[in-house]
């Protein structure tokens, strides 16, 4: 334990004001910790560009809890400890024969913190990452293990996005399936018009899609993941489609930035975890200096929204590095951003410039206003607690679930009280 804080967040925008910091190294001091705190936060890879995990409390790390990782074959499950990353994961279940429906962009993140903030990849039939939980074991307010299961507990979907609101997270329990491999071809020149109107068509071509654009007319790029059980692996990938044309050298999404730090494209096929993610867990995710935002609009209303922000590319193209579409499924938790809706999410890669994003956030929020946008819970938005709350059918049952599992408010902050309501 330390007094005092001067820890950031991964980007480095995000300095933590909390009293004191811990990383409690068994279950048992976890509990003591918490039992003795009147203001805590938990807080995994702090892969967030906003203050979710802020508190003037307790910041309570994940990473030091006891690795575990437990395969249920029988039952298609495996069980991991809080702060695993999903590149370990994903390399254990793959060497055992098993593997996960989906990953995110990055395999840098812990699996608590990513299921509570609705983290995701992309494809139609897939779901964010926080759907393939089946169980969870936290810590509550009194110091308490708490065990909840899909299909047991009739509150469940509330516990799994839960923005830490609920208590510590100390073990996930994941829906797993057998391995699969993967290739991915990547084509440039993606015009605005072909987007538009096939994006349906575009999004539906394969197990994974993402388009990432700079918001020009001609220029995005066709990021294509198939399984390879779903296709012949020797037949050679289009050369064409929609327009633009396949690459036959790699790239980075953002244009400039060496292409080593991403995974193998070219359509050589390899295992799901090292295709899936876009980027190479050995590597600087992304562009490394940045921030983040991204917005989910339901998918029938996907195209429109698209249109929308092109119709500001210029204006908010200064403070851009690129942006990413993709598709995720729809899903029955209570604050997950699909929650009861497919959408095409709408993601933002900024420059480390806070003015500029600041306005730019700002230009992306009244255009993508007639559309309810749901906002990723771990990025940078400044949409009021209103109009958040008015995007879920399901907040007021969440904040009644926060009421009973933390009646005096123990992992409250800022943050949720800006957002839910949750004061």
């Amino acid at each position: 334990m330390r007094e005092g804080s001067d820890e950031t967040n991964w980007a480095g925008n995000i300095v933590y004001r909390a009293d004191r910091w811990v990383a409690p190294t068994s279950v048992e001091e976890l509990c003591e910790i918490v039992a003795a705190c009147d203001r805590a936060r938990p807080v995994g890879t702090r892969h967030s560009f906003n203050t979710i995990a802020d508190t003037a409390g307790t910041l309570i790390s994940t990473t030091r809890l006891p690795a575990l990782f437990r395969l249920d074959a029988d039952a298609g499950e495996v069980t991991v400890s809080a702060g695993t990353r999903y590149g370990d994961l994903a390399r254990e279940l793959d060497a055992r024969g098993w593997a996960l429906r989906n990953l995110g962009s990055l395999p840098h993140i812990c699996v608590a913190g990513a299921c509570a903030t609705a983290t995701h990849g992309s494809g139609d039939r897939n779901g964010n990452l926080a759907t393939s939980v089946v169980a969870l074991d936290l810590v509550t307010a009194s110091g308490d293990v708490v065990t909840v299961r899909r299909g047991v507990d009739r509150d469940f979907a509330g516990h799994v996005v839960a923005l830490g609101a609920l208590g510590v997270v100390v073990a996930v329990t994941l829906a797993i399936v057998p391995t699969f491999r993967v290739r991915q071809n990547v084509y440039q020149g993606l015009a605005r018009a072909a987007l538009l109107d096939h994006l349906d068509e575009i999004f539906a071509m394969a197990y994974s899609v993402s388009v990432f654009t700079t918001w020009r007319s001609d220029s995005s790029l066709l990021w294509v993941k198939q399984r390879v059980d779903a296709v012949d692996e020797a037949a050679p990938a289009p050369g064409e489609m929609f327009g633009a044309g396949a690459l036959v050298h790699p790239v980075h999404p953002i244009r400039g930035l060496d292409p080593i730090h991403t995974t193998r494209q070219l359509g050589v096929a390899g295992p799901w975890h090292e295709r899936l993610p876009h980027f190479r867990a050995g590597f600087t995710p992304s562009a490394g200096n940045e921030l983040q935002s991204e917005y989910f609009v339901s998918r029938d209303r996907a195209a429109a929204a698209v249109e929308a922000i092109h119709q500001i590319g210029e204006q908010i193209r200064p403070a851009l590095h690129v942006s990413e579409l993709r598709s995720i499924a729809s899903d029955d938790l209570w604050l997950s951003p699909t929650q009861g809706r497919a959408a095409i999410s709408l993601h933002f890669t900024w420059r480390p410039a806070e003015a500029a994003v600041t306005q730019a956030v700002a230009a992306v929020e009244r255009q993508l206003a007639p559309f309810e946008p749901r906002p990723h819970w771990g990025k940078i938005f400044t949409l009021p607690a209103e109009t958040i709350r008015a995007a879920y059918p399901r907040a007021a049952d969440f904040t009644a679930l926060a009421e009973r599992r933390d009646p005096t408010g123990v992992f409250r902050n800022t943050f949720l009280a800006n957002t839910l309501g949750l004061t």
